[in-house]
């Protein structure tokens, strides 16, 4: 009998156990009934709203806007989800090449921010906007047909630059500027009478560059027109 009655108190207690595991499951149930009829009761304001303006915006777009076009969008979208799957392998791509570039892009950055800050310690921008006040004089100094002149006679101009810019003609022109330079006449100390000009003529440099002065003289005269025919 002991036994018996034993057996049958656990069973007892198991069976309370059960019971009790139903009630909470019943209570943890009616609690998220309740916690769903109280969300439900908060959503169904919102998703009418929402449905209303749906419903207006829709009728808005009503003579644009068929369901048959809906329905041809979904298609092409679903023919086309390989192509989307490319699109976003390449973008994935163009991320990861991105992520690689962004250093040597930092350095190139950098770089660029430090020869451009020798740049202006040096003057250059200075010296630019300083080309454009030339600029804007040179503009408002020659007109269109002076600048179609110009045009006209380029290659004779490089070709006199060209001519000028020789080693000999540079040295000329320096020592000549020198000589300028270095030679101090009082104008009454300047020889006009024809014997002062013959004593001149003894000193052999003072031959030299009269010789030398006639012989540019003399080209310079082949070049001159002569009644309407000259030298070319």
């Amino acid at each position: 009998m002991e036994q018996a009655l034993l057996e049958l108190n656990q069973k007892l207690d198991t069976l309370t156990q059960q019971v009790q595991v139903l009630s909470d499951y019943v209570a943890d149930q009616r609690r998220r009934q309740r916690e769903w009829d109280e969300l439900k009761a908060d959503l169904t304001p919102i998703v009418n709203d929402l449905y209303l303006a749906t419903v207006e915006q829709l009728a808005e777009i009503e003579s644009d806007f068929q369901l048959e076009d809906l329905l041809y969008l979904l298609k092409r979208l679903a023919r086309n989800v390989r192509t989307f799957e490319e699109l976003l392998d390449q973008l994935e791509s163009l991320r990861d090449l991105l992520r690689d570039l962004t250093p040597i892009t930092n350095e190139a950055v950098l770089s660029a921010v430090q020869l451009l800050d020798d740049l202006d310690r040096r003057g250059y921008f200075a010296f630019l906007r300083e080309l454009r006040y030339i600029g804007d004089n040179i503009v408002a100094a020659f007109g269109p047909e002076d600048v179609r002149l110009l045009a006209d006679n380029i290659v004779t101009i490089l070709t006199a630059i060209k001519e000028m810019t020789q080693p000999e003609v540079m040295t000329l022109v320096q020592n000549l500027a020198q000589s300028v330079r270095q030679v101090e006449v009082k104008p009454e100390e300047v020889p006009v009478s024809f014997f002062g000009l013959l004593r001149q003529l003894m000193d052999p440099q003072v031959r030299r560059g009269l010789g030398l002065t006639l012989q540019m003289l003399k080209t310079v005269g082949e070049q001159v027109p002569a009644n309407g025919h000259g030298k070319s």
